[in-house]
């Protein structure tokens, strides 16, 4: 089984507290998703794919989203999160592709959180996002080297293809080869 870690909680040099790396463990046999900060929520839905890990879970205690929606995407070192609004007349906020290491052992699915992604609202340029979590973080050295550039990379190269796409998201998963429609509701 893996067994999770965590840094201490420490500040940057300019006094911006720095959390500790979040890990997230998932049980596909269960399907139970346990979080660094020790909750465990069950999943609605735990489906190990060809392409990854796709969950999607209830939201109670956001007053704003019903559900969220994960896929694991280990060989692009990517998270791609969607969360569906209460009402059915909302808008949605944008696909957040999360840069992430991912290793799977057996029935277990652990993601470490690489603090840096990029928000791409349908029909809009995606945007890099926690830039400063980010960078407060390897500045803290709560994130180690290769983590920071792992994230980098896997970020600038993910917006360079997505650019190449014209941000369309669904035409961006189709070049990786994955042909599910994203966002799945």
């Amino acid at each position: 089984m893996i067994t999770e870690s965590t840094s201490a909680t420490t500040l940057s040099p300019v006094g911006t507290a720095i959390t500790p790396q979040l890990v997230d463990i998932v049980d596909t046999v269960t399907a139970v998703r346990s979080f660094s900060s020790g909750m465990t929520r069950s999943l609605r839905v735990c489906q190990v794919e060809r392409w990854g890990l796709r969950m999607e879970c209830p939201t109670p205690e956001d007053p704003f989203y019903d559900t969220e929606v994960t896929w694991l995407l280990p060989h692009l070192n990517l998270r791609l999160t969607q969360q569906k609004p209460r009402s059915r007349h909302a808008r949605g906020g944008p696909s957040v592709l999360s840069a992430a290491r991912v290793m799977r052992d057996g029935r277990y699915w652990r993601t470490t959180d690489l603090l840096l992604g990029l928000a791409a609202p349908g029909g809009a340029a995606a945007r890099i996002v926690r830039s400063e979590e980010f960078a407060a973080a390897v500045a803290g050295q709560v994130l180690r080297v290769g983590d920071a550039d792992l994230a980098l990379c896997t970020v600038h190269q993910t917006l360079e293809e997505l650019s190449r796409f014209r941000h369309d998201l669904s035409s961006w998963l189709a070049f990786k080869h994955i042909f599910e429609v994203w966002p799945p509701y």
